[in-house]
């Protein structure tokens, strides 16, 4: 499609993208032979990587390209001012497994600013974009506890006592008496989903982790109104070196502030 805009670029090659994780995992082997789904995983990787690049490539061929599969990554992208950065296949482990909670990443960084952003989650039918319209908050629960998304591997080793903080907070502020708790979901991509998606109000991760999981699950956080920031609610930047984030934080503006002081305090 000639002319397209940055945003409807980002879309089109993460769906393109997403299509053939699924495809190339339909056509594979039996997943619960751990060498056969490592083999997936890294083939995976590697064609998607190679989809995104040849298509910005042919699209955008003055930009630069930040990938997690990249086998060189080319200082010039440090200095430039537009600067792609994707990550092929986010949740890579639970693709291997034949979950659904992966995703492919697509984002530009351009005057320190994320845009054109794009979380395909292509196994649940599902493409977050800037380009959504009616893209507000969810309405907060009344029927079940506030939800925190975490790593199931790698949680904030605060959160347990922040959780209990914030159940406190969130009835002394009549919010919800219902408390809160810890959720764990793969990909960054499907972490951040699932708040947009109003089955989860926030995601705390402080264990860092690189630029391509963050960005576009970033850009179409806020395209939603919600928060997005390091979990002291400061800025969070991109294209540096190494292309390393310390910490993130998704949450609802409902509860942004008692999320960040119950963290904080339980640190």
């Amino acid at each position: 499609m000639p002319n397209r805009t940055d945003a409807q670029l980002s879309r089109d090659i993460a769906r393109e993208a997403g299509a053939l994780l699924v495809s190339m995992r339909e056509a594979h082997g039996n997943l619960e032979d751990w060498a056969v789904a490592d083999r997936l995983r890294d083939r995976a990787d590697k064609a998607s990587h190679e989809l995104l690049v040849a298509a910005l490539g042919a699209a955008r061929p003055h930009d630069e390209v930040l990938s997690e599969e990249g086998r060189r990554d080319d200082p010039a992208r440090v200095g430039a001012n537009r600067v792609w950065i994707v990550d092929p296949l986010d949740g890579t482990w639970e693709y291997g497994q034949g979950r659904a909670d992966f995703a492919v990443h697509v984002a530009l960084w351009e005057n320190a600013t994320v845009l054109a952003s794009t979380v395909d989650l292509p196994a649940q039918g599902v493409v977050r974009s800037v380009l959504d319209e009616d893209a507000v908050p969810a309405a907060l629960p009344i029927d079940r506890p506030i939800r925190i998304v975490a790593s199931r591997t790698r949680p904030p080793e605060a959160l347990g006592a922040a959780v209990a903080l914030l159940s406190d907070r969130l009835a002394a502020a009549g919010i919800t008496t219902q408390g809160a708790e810890v959720i764990d979901v793969g990909s960054v991509g499907a972490k951040v989903n699932e708040v947009i998606s109003g089955r989860a109000e926030a995601y705390v991760h402080d264990t860092g982790f690189y630029e391509w999981d963050v960005a576009a699950p970033l850009g179409v956080a806020v395209h939603y109104g919600y928060n997005a920031s390091h979990v002291d609610g400061s800025t969070v930047t991109f294209n540096h070196t190494p292309p390393y984030v310390t910490d993130f934080m998704v949450s609802h503006p409902s509860i942004t502030e008692l999320l960040m002081t119950a963290m904080k305090d339980a640190s």
